[in-house]
């Protein structure tokens, strides 16, 4: 049951890096805490796994009709989303958002890259059967 949890945490970490780096870049994203960060990384990735897929559907018709252009907006609602959810996390408006979401997105698939590498023991794994429902 813990074999997932150091590729887990290690994914946290990254997202907290990339959220705070991103407050620094854009004036628009505030935090007034560390708290409010870790929560706010923690938050994200939830909403990345459960929220995010559902709107993904939801819009698949608008998604098609934009070339996928319209998955940027569902970024942008995602962050928009867990900045209305954590008391500590400000993002001063849409466009915000948005290029914050997408330099986020990028500079998380940098660091994951060159801190997991080929490491397969980096990945999380589905348990033994699990796949069927999927």
């Amino acid at each position: 049951m813990l074999t997932n949890l150091t590729p887990f945490l290690v994914q946290w970490a990254i997202t907290a890096l990339a959220l705070w780096v991103a407050s620094y870049i854009f004036k628009g994203v505030k935090f007034d805490s560390t708290g409010a960060l870790i929560v706010s990384a923690l938050l994200l990735g939830f909403a990345n796994a459960i929220v995010k897929p559902l709107l993904v559907i939801l819009t698949l018709p608008l998604t098609v009709i934009t070339f996928g252009l319209f998955l940027l907006v569902v970024n942008a609602l995602v962050i928009l989303l867990v900045s209305a959810l954590v008391k500590g996390f400000r993002l001063s408006g849409f466009w915000t958002a948005l290029f914050a979401s997408l330099f986020v997105s990028v500079l998380s698939f940098l660091i994951g890259a060159l801190v997991t590498g080929d490491d397969p023991s980096m990945n999380i794994q589905m348990p033994p059967g699990a796949e069927t429902w999927l």
